[in-house]
């Protein structure tokens, strides 16, 4: 697309989001924020899979420790406010990457996946035990919405319809550093090391040092999301430490586009909306989607937004070659 149909699209969709937050229902509401906090997870998962080629089955992790870091800090009443509560879980996940990074990004392949996913099981077996901390499995419970504390006033977050408009930011901020990350030398380097990486290794650049920080962002973002779907369901989940849950945003780039900047919002939206339609059905909703996934993949070469870009170009390629006959 033009430039000032990529700007039009991307207006659109910001009014969109707006509109729903401003005149929907509830559930709609409800829906749209499990659509956002799912494609965060995603966008910042596929920075590490889709754009340095390093597939993680232990990022539920991250996602975990961003939702018991908040609810940690709310539960010993070190603070309730939603922000310092972010910051918290993210300060975590961080601390937590890093230690996970340090092994596991010296390897690649099938060994970087079944590393992560081992420490990505301790992380979820470490919660379900300590369960005079972390609730078991359980979960933390009752967790508050308190009003964001911006000194000169406090923003109430309590209702669905308030709370939307933060997670709505935080989707736009995520959305927008991510897209400034992908075209920065940074994001370029990672994208020769998913090519080659012995060239990028000859060009002088540190493999291991960029794995590292590409890692540990990916889990940033995912605790960003793991600490605002806390403040959604107003408690934790200790199966959001679970490879299971880790699984959820491989399979959305790959439904969405793995090579591609909207394929995981693309899938985030398929995913969510498939699940809850197939459910209302069956409670073998993994059966369903699963079929449904396969003909996905193989129907639509590099994902939903991949077979669009390929269908486009093909496209432009017709006019053009029209245009020199």
């Amino acid at each position: 697309m033009d430039r000032w149909q990529t700007w039009a699209v991307v207006g659109l969709l910001a009014a969109g989001l707006i509109a729903i937050g401003l005149f929907s229902g509830r559930f709609v509401q409800y829906l749209t924020m499990r659509v956002m906090l799912l494609g965060i997870f995603a966008m910042g998962y596929n920075l590490l899979l889709g754009r340095t080629g390093l597939l993680s089955f232990g990022h539920g992790a991250f996602y975990a420790a961003g939702a018991y870091g908040l609810g940690l800090l709310q539960k010993y009443q070190i603070t309730t406010d939603p922000i310092l509560g972010i910051l918290g879980g993210l300060v975590l996940a961080a601390i937590l990457a890093l230690i996970i990074g340090f092994f596991c990004v010296r390897h690649t392949a099938i060994y970087f996946a079944m590393l992560t996913l081992a420490f990505g099981m301790m992380v979820f077996s470490l919660i379900w035990n300590l369960r005079e901390v972390t609730g078991g499995d359980d979960g933390l419970i009752g967790l508050a919405r308190s009003p964001i504390d911006l000194g000169f006033f406090r923003l109430p977050i309590a209702k669905d319809a308030q709370f939307y408009f933060l997670v709505l930011a935080c989707f736009a901020l995520v959305v927008f550093v991510i897209s400034r990350i992908r075209s920065a030398p940074f994001g370029l380097v990672l994208a020769g090391i998913r090519e080659n990486e012995q060239r990028t290794k000859f060009a002088g650049v540190s493999v291991k040092n960029y794995r590292l920080a590409v890692f540990v962002i990916s889990a940033l973002f995912a605790a960003l999301a793991g600490s605002l779907h806390t403040l959604l369901e107003s408690n934790t989940d200790v199966n959001w430490a679970h490879w299971g849950h880790s699984a959820e945003p491989v399979l959305v780039s790959l439904i969405g586009g793995l090579q591609t900047f909207t394929g995981p919002l693309v899938g985030s939206a398929v995913f969510i909306v498939l699940r809850e339609i197939i459910e209302r059905f069956t409670q073998q909703w993994m059966l369903g989607f699963g079929i449904i996934l396969l003909f996905v993949i193989m129907g639509f070469r590099g994902g939903v937004m991949g077979g669009l870009e390929g269908y486009l170009a093909r496209r432009r390629a017709q006019r053009a070659a029209g245009g020199d006959s």
